[in-house]
């Protein structure tokens, strides 16, 4: 009965008829003959009817889910007023059927439960860009080869929990460290609110160990940076407009395997934004154009957010929220000697 209430109050609140309305809309927008003549604005319209016929079919998985488990409940009850009647005649495998009808009554109403709580969990990413994919840029600090091992372990996490989250996670940039792990790394999350779930882990990540690089084996604290920024759509990057004054663009070869394209050919680009110091590198591309396209879009994106937290702020700094990874400016500590501890010095939790 409390999921039944739980799958009601989420129904009410979702309003699925303007949802049907909005689908039917969409769905004569892109029947039109002339709607694939825009590119851009094509993907975005075809992006918003993925996502309210998603809305859509989540919710109907609900309604089934109670019909389902209402279903086998009744079969349930009236399988145990046939054993009080004739508990004489009956079969070993039809007590086995009443319990297994029970145990996916139980496993479904479990399930609908959680995506109900995600669902919830959802309803309060309701900021501009929450919704969207997101780029991580995951950076070394204080803390020496120890925070370069530090810095390729949270690489690993966040892949982890991509991948935990049914979301796709596309290395971007990776420089490794001399002896052990990474000195920057760029992980893009494409998912649904993947930046509204990973925007807080914005900041200093320190990590406290017992060292496998020390000799001795001594107590080291090692510092990483987190950056996170959403991936924005071509048009809204496009209408942020950067003067070319402002920008100090690089090329440089990407390294690594693929070829002579990669070793031979300048196809790497780094672009300082020279007012906030904010700097970008994006080798991911074959070429040249494509990775300065995308090294542009990533940086208005990080622009975008340290605009939004200026006004939220009202900071009069234009270099907005930078991620300084030494001690004192942490949001996490993860504690592995001489006890086991992850605190969140934000929250206290």
């Amino acid at each position: 009965d409390a999921v039944q209430e739980q799958v009601q109050l989420a129904l009410d609140a979702m309003n699925l008829e303007r949802y049907r309305a909005e689908v039917r809309d969409l769905e004569t927008e892109s029947a039109q003959p002339a709607f694939w003549e825009d590119q851009v604005a094509a993907q975005r319209t075809m992006a918003k009817l993925n996502e309210k016929n998603e809305i859509i079919r989540r919710a109907q998985s609900w309604k089934d889910a109670i019909d389902n488990a209402d279903a086998a409940l009744e079969l349930a009850s009236l399988d145990a007023e046939n054993t009080e009647l004739s508990n004489s005649a009956r079969e070993p495998s039809e007590d086995n059927e009443a319990a297994e009808l029970l145990r996916e009554a139980a496993r479904v109403l479990i399930e609908t439960r959680r995506d109900l709580e995600q669902w919830e969990l959802q309803q309060l990413l309701s900021g501009a860009h929450d919704s969207k994919a997101c780029t991580l840029q995951i950076t070394a600090g204080a803390g020496g080869t120890d925070a370069q091992d530090w810095a390729d372990m949270l690489l690993r996490m966040y892949q982890r929990w991509a991948q935990r989250k049914g979301f796709s996670a596309r290395l971007l940039e990776y420089t490794p460290g001399e002896e052990a792990g990474v000195k920057s790394a760029l992980l893009e999350i494409s998912g649904a609110y993947a930046y509204g779930y990973l925007r807080t882990e914005k900041g200093a990540h320190r990590l406290v160990r017992l060292s496998p690089f020390n000799a001795q084996s001594k107590r080291q604290t090692s510092f990483a940076g987190v950056e996170v920024t959403p991936v924005l759509f071509e048009d809204e990057a496009v209408a942020v407009d950067i003067p070319e004054r402002d920008l100090e663009i690089s090329t440089m070869r990407a390294g690594g395997k693929g070829g002579q394209n990669v070793n031979k050919v300048e196809t790497a680009v780094r672009v300082v934004h020279l007012p906030t110091g904010i700097a970008i590198r994006c080798a991911e591309e074959r070429t040249q154009l494509m990775n300065k396209e995308r090294a542009l879009s990533m940086l208005k994106a990080r622009l975008l957010v340290i605009a939004e937290e200026q006004r939220l702020r009202e900071l009069a700094d234009v270099r907005g929220d930078t991620v300084d990874a030494a001690w004192g400016n942490q949001i996490r500590n993860y504690v592995m000697h001489p006890y086991q501890m992850v605190k969140d010095t934000r929250t206290a939790r």
